[in-house]
């Protein structure tokens, strides 16, 4: 249970009414205790009343038991009266039907009163537990965003939301039902053992004496359970992640046709699963008899051993303590009972907080260490940077040096897998350098907020990702509610080359777009995609091949737009190996194999004959190719 011990700190917040849950236990366990009490009186009082007829009505006489008097008091009547007086047959069985009823209204009594408690106790501690379920969820959600790209590589999608809902749905079970179940075990248990030994030690002894055998079976099967528990959860984890990739990459499985394949492979996943869990729930349903049976023979013991010592006599054990033993080892049924399930409950709880806590416990490695910038102007340094990534051991860029002055333009060009993506990885701080440092403003990024450093930046990235939302929420989802934020979302589409598109849609701007804007062309997507960066006015603007969709005259109509609406204000970033997009840039840097192999303007760089001029060539002659 050592991985439950992090929630303790969220038992705290609700103390009070956990207090108050644990309060409403004892009563319920209080007055689930007296019941099998007036079974026993009304038992005795039976016996007695049959016992009184086969005596001379002159030698009849029956007493009010001394703790019955202490329990009616409060009602204002008299119980002995009731019993004295004429002793006839009559009369006599008139007593007994009378104090019949009287018991049977205690019992009812009793037993709502009971009922009413057990009903307050859920409406605490499962209401408790549903609240810090609601906390648990929010926290982890909130850790998830504070973590670096780096984990979401090693972490599949399927696996993050198994554990955020399925494993701490299996967290709230302990905490709500397992705890209500554990603290009613140990009040009602406590109580009644009391009464019992209070009544009869020997007889006690006897019907507790198969519960050590109870606590050996879950001792033995505990361990069994959590292995089974934590395999159940991985196979879940993994047909999440397999059904969640599925989803996304519907589009590529139909156009290859492995509808087919995807689904056996599901099939096989689900097979696998099936059987862990069965596997698991085999352990739990032969548990649960063996408690039963155990609970079974404690009644027996009770009836056999009572019923001797009943015959014996001189033991003080009555017809009526017989049927109050009875119901007590009944009353032990459920708590006992519910031994196997709270077991299993905890097991698992145990094994879903351990993998809560795997990513809880994983801190991440880009954090604020200072802020020593006052304001951001958009001045860019590289001074040697080198990066190689963590997960594959591939050095990416290796001793890049250069400076962005604050509102200019530079251009980073060059052939796939040189390098690109990675520079706009280092300067969203995404990823820390290997060697070297980057710089903003003359300041290293570890030393500037992280919040400051990112609200500076728009960012287009290679791969688009829109919200299942609004036009008008995608493009404005930087923005705080303003009165505004409609025209500066028109604005910022206009400028990218969107906006008459979005105007020849049904609802315009409040069009609701599919999942990862499924609704739009690829063109389309990456024009929303930069109308969301401009939107917020950003100091640094990095476009990371984010006009590969969009034909020529689009894309010099944004480029143009941008130097327009930017000229002297914005630092801008454009990848691209286009050289139409990258052409009126400032500075260029021509990227191989994660080095600078050419840096200047576009004239100057044509000038040198060297890799721009080539691929400038390249791309004239598939332009006339294409024409």
């Amino acid at each position: 249970m050592r991985p439950l011990l992090s929630t303790l700190p969220y038992f705290s917040r609700y103390r009070g009414r956990m207090l108050l849950g644990f309060l409403f236990i004892f009563l319920t366990g209080l007055f689930t205790v007296y019941t099998p009490q007036v079974v026993r009186e009304a038992f005795n009082l039976i016996g007695n009343g049959i016992a009184q007829m086969e005596l001379p009505v002159g030698e009849r006489h029956m007493e009010v038991p001394e703790r019955l008097q202490s329990w009616t008091g409060w009602t204002g009547i008299d119980l002995q009266a009731k019993l004295d007086g004429p002793m006839d047959d009559a009369a006599l069985k008139a007593k007994v039907l009378w104090f019949a009823v009287f018991y049977a209204g205690l019992f009812l009594v009793f037993t709502l009163l009971s009922g009413f408690f057990l009903f307050l106790t859920r409406q605490t501690i499962i209401v408790v537990s549903r609240l810090i379920e609601y906390d648990l969820k929010n926290d982890v959600y909130a850790h998830y965003q504070r973590l670096e790209r780096a984990f979401y590589k090693h972490n599949s999608t399927g696996d993050l939301m198994n554990r955020i809902s399925e494993d701490l749905s299996k967290v709230r079970q302990f905490i709500g039902p397992a705890v209500m179940y554990i603290s009613n075990l140990v009040v009602l248990s406590a109580m009644i053992v009391w009464v019992m030994l209070d009544v009869n030690v020997e007889l006690t002894l006897w019907s507790l004496a198969p519960l050590p055998l109870l606590s050996v079976a879950i001792y033995m099967v505990s361990e069994t359970i959590n292995q089974r528990s934590m395999a159940t959860q991985r196979q879940q984890s993994r047909l999440s992640a397999m059904a969640q990739e599925s989803f996304s990459g519907m589009r590529v499985i139909k156009a290859y046709a492995k509808e087919d394949q995807v689904v056996a492979r599901f099939r096989l996943a689900a097979k696998d699963y099936r059987k862990t869990s069965l596997a698991q729930a085999k352990v739990d349903a032969l548990f649960m008899p063996s408690i039963m049976l155990l609970v079974g023979l404690s009644s027996a013991l009770v009836i056999f051993v009572g019923g001797i010592l009943l015959i014996q006599g001189g033991s003080g054990v009555t017809i009526g303590n017989l049927a109050e033993f009875t119901l007590y080892v009944n009353k032990l049924t459920w708590p006992f009972a519910s031994l196997g399930m709270i077991t299993s409950q905890v097991q698992q709880a145990a094994v879903s907080m351990e993998r809560v806590n795997e990513f809880l416990g994983t801190r991440p490695t880009i954090t604020t260490q200072a802020d020593h910038l006052p304001a951001v102007k958009g001045a860019i340094t590289f001074r040697n940077v080198g990066f190689t990534y963590p997960e594959t051991g591939i050095e990416a860029l290796k001793n890049i040096s250069f400076h962005v002055p604050a509102g200019s333009t530079l251009a980073i060009t060059g052939h796939t897998g040189s390098g690109k993506s990675t520079l706009v990885d280092l300067m969203c701080r995404l990823y820390d350098p290997t060697s070297g440092e980057v710089l903003l403003d003359g300041t290293p990024l570890r030393e500037v907020s992280l919040d400051k450093l990112r609200t500076a930046l728009g960012v287009v990235p290679q791969d688009v990702f829109l919200f299942s939302d609004t036009i008008t929420n995608n493009i404005a989802f930087s923005l705080d509610p303003a009165p505004d934020i409609k025209e500066r979302v028109e604005r910022a589409a206009r400028t990218a080359q969107v906006h008459q598109d979005i105007r020849h849609f049904p609802n315009g701007y409040e069009t609701l777009l599919g999942e990862r804007g499924v609704t739009l062309s690829g063109g389309q997507k990456q024009r929303v995609s930069i109308a969301r960066a401009l939107v917020r006015e950003p100091h640094i603007l990095i476009m990371d091949d984010a006009l590969s969709a969009v034909d020529t005259a689009t894309e010099e109509a944004i480029l143009s737009g941008l130097r327009h609406a930017g000229k002297g204000v914005t630092t801008t970033i454009i990848i691209s190996h286009r050289i139409s997009a990258v052409q009126a840039a400032d500075n260029i840097l021509v990227l191989r194999h994660g080095r600078i192999v050419e840096q200047g303007n576009h004239q100057e760089l044509l000038a040198l004959r060297g890799e721009y001029a080539t691929m400038h060539e390249e791309q004239l002659l598939e332009e006339a190719r294409g024409k």
